[in-house]
């Protein structure tokens, strides 16, 4: 749960520090150095001036690797979301894009190399359902909510 708010991701973007389209190509700067951290970590960024994006940290330190986060469903608390984006009138359009995800669950550039691991922070990831302990899917919800 972020801020109240259940959300499973339905699409996301991998990218290695190979890809020239990854913001890790060029080596650490002082805005993607969270992506050559340990994996967990959130980097966010910028775009079009108008936009806060969210990515994964997911390759071993050292390595410039980060999933993007790029669209997901609102299980709980949509009404959240609806008040954080007034203008969108049907609600699967909420989080269908990477900007949109990112301020459906309220997250910006305060959450930048935030730690989403398990007992490392107050957000923890827990099996979608009880039948999937392989981890196929997850949920991520508040300590102690």
């Amino acid at each position: 749960m972020v801020g109240g708010v259940v959300a499973r991701i339905v699409e996301t973007e991998a990218y290695r520090q190979d890809d020239p389209a990854s913001h890790s190509f060029r080596g650490p700067t002082k805005r993607n150095v969270v992506m050559f951290g340990p994996p967990g970590f959130l980097y966010m960024y910028f775009i079009y001036g108008m936009h806060w994006c969210t990515n994964v940290v997911t390759g071993p330190e050292g390595s410039g690797e980060a999933v993007l986060l790029r669209a997901a469903t609102i299980e709980q608390g949509i009404e959240i979301v609806r008040d954080r984006r007034p203008k969108v009138r049907v609600d699967r359009a909420l989080a269908d894009g990477p900007g949109k995800l990112s301020a459906a669950l309220g997250l910006s550039k305060a959450h930048y190399g935030l730690d989403v691991l398990w007992r490392r922070s107050s957000l923890l990831r827990r099996p979608a359902c009880a039948g999937d302990m392989a981890g196929n899917s997850a949920n991520w919800y508040q300590f102690g909510s």
